[in-house]
């Protein structure tokens, strides 16, 4: 004989599901007053969608409003669980379901991203041709985890991270409903335990709530009868605050994206804050030091020639050491880079040089620059006419050195920041010497630069 669970061995998160978009919290820019969906779900008209937004924002519990609401057959399937055998059973039973009834079928997928190809592959014909209204629920961008063919017939709706404010009402609504929260019982928590688990469950409902029912069970009654949850009774059930973070999806891209753009945008604060999330969510090392790496180089480059070094030292400091301590040499790092004069001219330069490269003739190395190491290289004429620099005053000739289709063009473009304005007058006192047709240094020459080049007052002759 199955045992069903009494409503006290449910979770109180599974009780306080909201069963009607009147007790649904959240998500107003979809389903507040007026919107296209819930007019949908209040008419019945419901397209193929695809929910998508972090943990406990109400992806399930929207579908489960759908499933009350509709006079279509609504039927569920978790893609962990479930595999082609179980897509092709439910898509026959909707297909006879249309054709003897003409009524539709609702087919909810939770966890959809984690369907493979050939699963959305058996999936696509029912959706395409109205057999199912889809309907999948993912945490994962859908645009990288769902197959292109399926995200075009499907309304992609991204559900938002609940405000503290919002998980507020949910968690008073457990704690005053007599039914199927706290009510029941005698309970009382302090307002800045509330205040506290509404701030630090990071727009999880579930995690909110979960956390609430632990602390109520821990809690013993008073002399009074009354279970008094405090502060630190709700920090020790939430255990620890929840990063939303994910090491193969959005958040840890975004993540990412932010501390990288608090660098680039030289506000040292931002930037360790969004190294302290990454570190809190117990992300690689390795990874936060290669960006970084790559910061120092695109970003800071020659305005400040020491970030690279110190980026690259941090990044061997932090796999030496390994959490936690890596954190130390890491925020040393990201506090010199975003304090560094910026400059991304060595990005710049070597996207240009390469879109020459793509999309221009390649003429051979001139002679003068070819390799003349080898026995014979002489009679084919390499080397000649190449200028030693160390034998001249400065240890500087000007001389050709690109092809000549290529002479006077431009890539590097040194600019007014931090140590690169001393490169910068260097090359302007010196010359580029990389557009001169002869090999003799003489003439005073013209200048001429590429498309879209600064203009460094460098001679070339022509």
């Amino acid at each position: 004989m199955v045992q069903v669970a009494s409503e006290a061995e449910v979770p109180l998160a599974a009780r306080m599901r909201p069963g009607s978009l009147d007790e649904f919290v959240g998500q107003e820019h979809l389903v507040g007053p007026g919107k296209p969906l819930r007019r949908s779900i209040e008419q019945d008209t419901i397209p193929s969608m695809i929910f998508y937004g972090p943990p406990g924002s109400g992806k399930t519990t929207l579908a489960r409003i759908i499933a009350s609401t509709t006079k279509s057959a609504f039927v569920q399937l978790n893609a962990v669980t479930s595999g082609v055998a179980d897509l092709r059973r439910v898509i026959e039973d909707a297909r006879e379901l249309r054709r003897m009834y003409r009524r539709r079928t609702i087919l909810f997928i939770d966890e959809i991203h984690r369907f493979n190809k050939a699963q959305q592959d058996a999936l696509l014909p029912a959706v395409e041709d109205g057999t199912v209204i889809l309907i999948g629920a993912t945490t994962e961008n859908p645009f990288f985890e769902v197959i292109p063919p399926l995200v075009s017939r499907t309304r992609v709706v991204e559900l938002r991270q609940l405000e503290p404010g919002e998980v507020m009402v949910i968690l008073k609504r457990a704690i005053d409903d007599p039914v199927r929260g706290l009510g029941g019982s005698t309970v009382q928590v302090a307002d800045d335990a509330l205040s506290y688990l509404a701030r630090m469950s990071n727009g999880d409902a579930r995690v909110a709530l979960n956390a609430l029912e632990l602390a109520y069970k821990t809690t013993p009654p008073g002399e009074s009868g009354v279970r008094v949850i405090t502060l630190d009774t709700i920090r020790e059930a939430l255990n620890r605050r929840t990063i939303v973070y994910d090491r193969a999806g959005d958040a840890h891209y975004d993540t990412a994206s932010a501390f990288i753009k608090s660098i680039r945008g030289s506000d040292p604060d931002a930037a360790l804050y969004w190294l302290a999330r990454m570190v809190e969510a117990g992300e690689d090392p390795k990874f936060i030091a290669r960006r970084m790496i790559i910061s120092a180089a695109e970003d800071i480059g020659l305005a400040d020639p020491q970030a690279l070094v110190l980026a690259v030292a941090a990044a061997r400091a932090a796999e030496f050491v390994g959490w936690p301590e890596a954190k130390i040499p890491l925020a040393e790092a990201v506090i010199y880079l975003a304090s560094a004069p910026k400059s991304n001219s060595a990005y710049l330069a070597i996207n240009r040089a390469q879109e020459a490269v793509r999309n221009e003739y390649a003429e051979p190395v001139p002679r003068h620059l070819r390799d003349a190491s080898y026995k014979g290289a002489a009679r084919l004429g390499h080397g000649k006419g190449y200028l030693y620099p160390h034998d001249y005053p400065g240890h500087y000739v000007s001389q050709q050195y690109l092809p000549a289709s290529q002479v006077g063009k431009i890539y590097y473009e040194p600019q007014d920041q931090g140590y690169e304005k001393e490169i910068k007058r260097r090359l302007s006192q010196r010359g580029s010497g990389n557009g001169e047709t002869g090999h003799d240094g003489a003439g005073d020459g013209v200048r001429v630069k590429c498309s879209g080049a600064g203009d460094r007052g460098l001679g070339v002759e022509i």
